[in-house]
């Protein structure tokens, strides 16, 4: 019965999709179209021979492309590509020369590439089309907020009554229910994949929620004061107890909450840098896990240091295997991944840093950093501190902190968030009109 009612939630989405164009705006469409279908439709999909596996998330673009193409066509037809787009379309397009080069043809290419795109092209290109505006940033900003807010229920049962909301309404578990037991409690997970990514989702709205209370950007939600929609969103993202978000989060209100320059402006840069550095030095192993150990493991709980230890120790294997073939990986397959003598894949990829240089090189590692790190480089070159609380200002600067820090996230974990993708998709766009040393200028919408 459960596999049932996923199956048709999942495909009763598409004419959902289409109901919410004719009802509403269509960029209204379009947010809640992808804050619907990520925060409640099942962690299930559909395989189909050479196209991609029809999963929550591709059924909501396809369904807001549809739409768009039936009920707003002249919004795609305006979105002209930029140069600042070739980083990502280089990620998306990369697949198709790790399959030829590692001899699996051209015909698991294209399946690759298509994967690629639906998994991250489309989500940026719906940014892209939909949000490179301020008007777009205020929309995205007001949904990121809301989309924390909605949670911040569910979330309460579960840390209460352990994770059984996606079990009890679609049939089954979506993740091993013992990785929700934490510290004496429970993490919950409500509908998507793990507790790690509802930790970063609470987290990343929590601080946005937090920087539109503090620069007084958005005043409430539905009648609900702004200091209080901060309140409850944070107390729940620390109740998810997920560490590595948590961090993240207090970084971010480090930079964004703390109105000193000399704080604000070294952060940013920071965490613009980070991914790269942390790359550098990790591909080629010049710190080492046991480097690392050493310096992070006197800090951590014991349960926590065991956890970073196993992730780093695997980094290690696998960067070896990876730089086997530095350009363009091993491809698909599981070919990334490092075999015993009988066979069995004896690593883990925790990561998405290491999943993507295993799978796809050097060459799609960094078109995957300079892509997402571009709006950081964007709002430190050309927007003077001075300005990050005025006009159209802090929706971008609250959006490249979240795009920043889900970077970041992404060194540890492999938590595939397209909403964070379409945020990026709106922010490369909006960074077209923004004049180099702007300052106070204000972008058209």
């Amino acid at each position: 019965m459960g596999n049932f009612v996923a199956q048709a939630v999942l495909f009763s989405w598409l004419p959902v999709v289409l109901a919410m164009f004719l009802a509403m705006p269509a960029r209204r469409a379009v947010v809640w179209s992808i804050l619907i279908g990520w925060l409640f439709l099942p962690m299930s999909g559909f395989s189909f021979p050479a196209v991609p596996d029809y999963t929550k998330m591709s059924a909501t673009c396809f369904g807001i492309l549809l739409g768009a193409a039936l009920f707003d066509p002249n919004t795609l037809l305006r979105l002209k590509p930029r140069l600042a787009d070739l980083p990502f379309v280089v990620f998306c397009l990369v697949p198709m020369a790790s399959s030829v080069i590692n001899g699996l043809g051209a015909y698991d290419g294209l399946s690759a590439t298509l994967d690629q795109v639906v998994t991250w092209g489309l989500p940026y290109l719906i940014g892209r089309a939909y949000f490179s505006s301020v008007e777009g940033l205020k929309e995205l900003s007001r949904g990121l907020v809301i989309g924390g807010l909605i949670y911040v229920a569910f979330c309460l049962y579960e840390v209460r009554m352990s994770p059984q909301l996606h079990l009890k309404l679609y049939g089954f578990m979506q993740h091993e229910f013992y990785q929700s037991a934490r510290s004496g409690g429970w993490r919950p997970m409500v509908f998507m994949q793990h507790g790690l990514m509802v930790g970063i989702w609470m987290c990343m709205s929590a601080l946005m929620a937090l920087w539109m209370w503090r620069s007084g950007s958005l005043k409430g939600v539905w009648s609900i004061p702004m200091g209080w929609i901060a309140a409850a969103i944070t107390v729940t993202a620390v109740l998810c107890k997920s560490f590595g978000a948590l961090v993240l989060l207090g970084l971010g209100c480090v930079m964004l909450l703390v109105r000193q320059k000399w704080v604000a402006v070294p952060l940013m840069v920071f965490l613009t840098l980070l991914p790269a550095g942390y790359y550098a030095v990790r591909y080629p192993r010049v710190f080492t896990a046991d480097t690392l150990m050493s310096l992070a493991g006197p800090m951590l709980s014991e349960e926590r240091a065991g956890s970073l230890n196993t992730r780093l120790q695997n980094e290690d294997i696998l960067s070896a295997r990876a730089s086997l073939q530095p350009l363009f990986g091993w491809g698909g397959w599981g070919r990334n991944r490092v075999l015993n003598e009988e066979g069995r894949d004896i690593t883990i990829t925790d990561g998405l840093w290491i999943i993507i240089v295993g799978v796809n090189g050097l060459v799609g590692l960094a078109a995957f950093t300079i892509a997402f790190s571009y709006p950081g480089w964007v709002l430190i070159r050309r927007i003077d501190y001075e300005s990050w609380s005025l006009d159209w200002v802090p929706y971008y600067v609250g959006l490249t902190t979240v795009v920043l820090l889900y970077q970041v996230d992404c060194i540890l974990n492999a938590m595939v968030n397209p909403v964070f993708t379409l945020v990026l998709g709106s922010l490369v766009g909006v960074a077209g009109l923004i004049p180099r040393a702007s300052g106070r200028r204000v972008v058209r919408s």
